[in-house]
């Protein structure tokens, strides 16, 4: 008799999570409280505009066609991909008439380095060189595989494999041991935000994210990053899965220290596994009752831990094209960067900004009215228990004021505020009530060394049989391709355990 899987959540590791497992031969039903697929993978639509939600870079994406050609999809009739180059322009607040483009081409990328600082492109190269050594290994050894006990992590074979890197300090240090120029360091360093945390505090071992974009791109997918998701939801169903949308769980059924099921409508539905795609933290707190189950992640260990920043998103509609503004991706680079991360993961409100500003329709004119632009703009924001301050309509108006105003600056943003036709905003209160995203963190627990590897929560529940877990919380992280990975490890550790 076919066994039965229930996946909790339609967000993106959810969806690879029932993919996998109902491709292996399970019955596969997932309940998500939506009704749409793809969790923060989701799209906002008004006055016809279209906007992705949430994220919208696309790296790795060998991982994002993983998942159709393991189930014998083509990749290209789901997720139709481009690679752009230049990948992203970035933009200083102090000079925003000399913007800097970033290329995946190596010798475009020489020229513009020796354009900012002839010397430190040699440092340069050797960075590639020593980080690609950390990267090979991870993915091998770390990202693709779970760690329940300390000897997973501590034993002689994974040292041996270690690459001989000094990988200690924050990813800004490591960075510095190879690049002076303060504004290439920020260029390589800023992204360590795709993940939640600061370049200034976060370990080194995530400055490898800048040298993935270098040798293998940015990509873009026809239609935004929603794609993904219903072209998820599409390979889900022709499997035979099955999504029930508007399905909110209360709790995971568990007796004696085995899940059995959930309670939906204070309704119990059995099955032989479940997998939990619902952000970690709440999940613990609120969908696993019983002590016994939630082991050592009691509700004091969950609120002591470290979590991610979160962020304040506008989604503006524009009455006309923006042709000045040559990308698709724009970072817009406050010349005291250090003190904006500090303020973030302080809790302050923050005076000195650095934001993102994403103009999909610019490669898929679909995304808005005919001879329109939509402006998709993210700030990086102190999740909700950090912060000092209340999220109301005064604050909102305060950070919003902050982003028009620094983009007038900018060429072909000059008259922004009166070119705006439509505009609705997000900010961490969505992300907690929408996603149940604890204190409204955007990426979940943050990646420090004492929250990374081992010591984050695995797919596998430790003190409850038959449950498992998947998503930005768990191992190997935040990030669309961290979280497909998490899929993969979270499916196969069922397989192994349903085979005994």
């Amino acid at each position: 008799m076919t066994k039965k899987v229930i996946v909790i959540g339609a967000g993106v590791s959810g969806l690879a999570s029932a993919i996998r497992l109902q491709h292996a031969g399970y019955q596969v039903e997932i309940h998500e409280k939506d009704y749409t697929p793809g969790g923060k993978m989701n799209r906002i639509e008004q006055d016809g505009y279209q906007f992705d939600l949430g994220p919208s870079i696309v790296m790795m994406p060998e991982v994002y066609r993983e998942i159709f050609e393991l189930c014998g999809r083509d990749p290209d009739d789901y997720i139709p991909m481009e690679k752009l180059d230049p990948m992203y322009r970035v933009y200083f607040s102090d000079r925003p008439d000399t913007p800097i483009d970033v290329s995946s081409d190596l010798t475009e990328m020489t020229r513009t380095i020796e354009s900012i600082n002839k010397p430190d492109v040699e440092g340069f190269l050797h960075y590639m060189s020593d980080i690609y050594k950390g990267y090979t290994f991870a993915m091998d050894s770390i990202l693709k595989r779970s760690f329940h006990k300390r000897s997973d992590f501590y034993n002689l074979p994974m040292f041996r494999k270690a690459p001989k890197v000094r990988l200690v300090g924050t990813a800004d240090r490591f960075i510095g041991r190879y690049i002076k120029s303060e504004r290439l360091k920020q260029i390589l360093g800023f992204q360590t935000l795709y993940i939640g945390v600061s370049p200034f505090s976060g370990p080194s071992f995530y400055s490898m994210i800048p040298m993935i974009q270098f040798l293998y791109g940015i990509w873009f997918i026809k239609g935004g990053m929603y794609t993904m998701a219903t072209a998820m939801e599409r390979l889900f169903k022709e499997l035979g899965g099955e999504i029930l949308y508007g399905s909110p769980v209360q709790e995971i059924a568990i007796d004696d220290q085995q899940a059995t099921g959930i309670i939906v409508d204070d309704r119990k539905i059995d099955s032989d596994y479940v997998v939990c795609n619902a952000d970690f933290p709440y999940a613990m707190k609120t969908l696993v009752k019983q002590p016994e189950a939630k082991g050592k992640f009691t509700d004091k260990k969950i609120d002591g831990m470290k979590y991610s920043c979160s962020g304040f998103l506008l989604y503006l509609g524009m009455d006309r094209k923006y042709e000045d503004v040559e990308r698709v991706h724009n970072f817009i680079f406050n010349e005291s960067l250090e003190k904006n991360m500090k303020d973030i993961f302080e809790g302050k409100k923050l005076e000195h900004a650095s934001f993102y500003v994403y103009v999909a329709s610019k490669l898929d004119p679909t995304l808005a009215p005919e001879g329109k632009d939509g402006l998709y703009i993210l700030m990086p924001v102190s999740d909700l228990d950090t912060a000092d301050y209340e999220w109301n309509d005064e604050t909102v108006q305060y950070y919003r004021t902050y982003i028009l105003e620094t983009l007038k600056k900018i060429q072909g943003f000059e008259n922004i505020e009166q070119e705006i036709v439509t505009e609705t905003c997000f900010t961490p209160l969505d992300f907690e009530s929408r996603f149940n995203a604890y204190n409204g963190s955007a990426f979940g627990l943050q990646p420090t060394l004492s929250q990374s590897i081992h010591k984050r929560p695995q797919s596998k529940s430790p003190s409850c049989s038959n449950l498992y877990f998947t998503g930005s919380s768990t191992h190997p992280g935040a990030g669309v391709p961290i979280v497909l990975l998490s899929a993969g490890i979270a499916a196969d550790a069922l397989i192994e355990d349903d085979k005994g």
